[in-house]
């Protein structure tokens, strides 16, 4: 997918009063958060809050999941617990192999969730990661210019 192309589902799914949820290990894990903060903050310019939501963030789900359950189930619960159908939930992987995104995945498929998985582009995770920082960062900057003129 191309910035353009997942900048026009984001603007979608927000203009139709859903949310975006972000998923993703270790450095994947930071850019999730990273781009939860630019949409629900701003970006370049003061616009609207954009309601995004990086499921990496709350120690005490995370730790309780994965004791409870199984480090699987750590972004799954947290889908079946806040996805709505028409919600987005992106994926940020540096392999596209981890299980505990893959089980989100597989949740938010059957919830009526739109789930997109970042394009992986580069020989090694710091290319992928810089790849995707990118991504993440044009993103944003398309999806700002759709609500630049709705202030709070």
């Amino acid at each position: 997918m191309t910035a353009k192309s997942i900048a026009k589902e984001l603007i979608a799914c927000f203009k139709r009063g859903n949310k975006l949820m972000i998923c993703g290990n270790g450095g994947s894990a930071a850019e999730a958060q990273h781009f939860a903060a630019e949409l629900v903050g701003n970006f370049e310019q003061k616009r609207q809050a954009l309601s995004a939501i990086a499921l990496t963030t709350d120690t005490s789900i995370l730790t309780a999941i994965a004791n409870d359950f199984n480090f699987t189930y750590i972004f799954t619960r947290q889908v079946e617990a806040l996805g709505k159908e028409d919600d987005i939930l992106i994926l940020l992987s540096t392999s596209g192999k981890s299980h505990n995104v893959i089980s989100a995945k597989v949740t938010a498929e059957e919830r009526g969730l739109k789930v997109i998985d970042f394009p992986r582009k580069g020989n090694s995770t710091a290319k992928i990661q810089e790849y995707q920082l990118k991504l993440i960062h044009d993103v944003c900057r398309i999806t700002e210019k759709a609500f630049e003129r709705i202030l709070p």
